[in-house]
């Protein structure tokens, strides 16, 4: 058990220390030695847990994108109708901005790392994939019940999808020139004022 135990705390140890060392230095010049150094650990504990400092980046981004889906799937699944919906999920924008300033730095890394690395640039393509689903299944179901009007989800499912993603930029590259979670929510109002079936 205390085995278990340290190794789970060595792990975690050398995803603070990549963590912090990608902020700091970048990806590019943040090697392995580097984030052994800042956990504190040898090169064989890296290699234990990890095959390379991409898997250690990898497993990074995976964790926020995870935890991410999971905010946006709760505060949807509140909702009574699918333009709430979207709305409350427009509105997780804010939250995620000011949760923590690391995750916001690691995923301007990964945007650099996607355009340089194939295997970052599929795991970055993934999760875009995953919300584009998402997407278009709300539409098909408010659709369905009533609160939408028919149009094709997946172009519908792309336009909300790169609204969110080019505020979400803006947000990243100007954080104190608007308040982008509500920027975010009256783009979504505007969008589903056109969307919305009306009696």
């Amino acid at each position: 058990m205390r085995n278990e135990q340290r190794r789970t705390e060595t792990r975690a140890s050398i995803l603070n220390a990549a963590t912090s060392g990608f902020i700091a230095d970048g990806y590019d010049r943040t090697g392995v030695a580097e984030i052994c150094r800042r956990a504190g650990v040898s090169k064989g504990a890296f290699y234990y847990h990890f095959e390379s400092k991409e898997t250690v980046f990898l497993e990074l981004l995976e964790t926020w994108l995870s935890n991410l889906e999971y905010s946006l799937m709760k505060v949807a699944a509140e909702a009574s109708t699918v333009p709430e919906s979207l709305l409350r999920m427009a509105g997780m924008m804010q939250v995620v901005l000011q949760s923590n300033n690391t995750q916001i730095s690691i995923f301007m890394e990964l945007w650099t790392q996607a355009s340089r690395n194939e295997q970052v640039r599929r795991a970055t393509l993934a999760p875009y994939q995953k919300y584009q689903r998402i997407l278009e299944n709300l539409i098909r179901q408010g659709i369905a019940e009533g609160t939408l009007k028919p149009i094709d989800p997946v172009s519908g499912a792309q336009v909300i999808l790169s609204l969110s993603s080019g505020l979400f930029l803006q947000a990243i590259l100007d954080p104190l020139g608007a308040d982008w979670g509500k920027v975010l929510q009256d783009s979504i109002r505007i969008l589903l004022d056109g969307l919305t079936r009306r009696e």
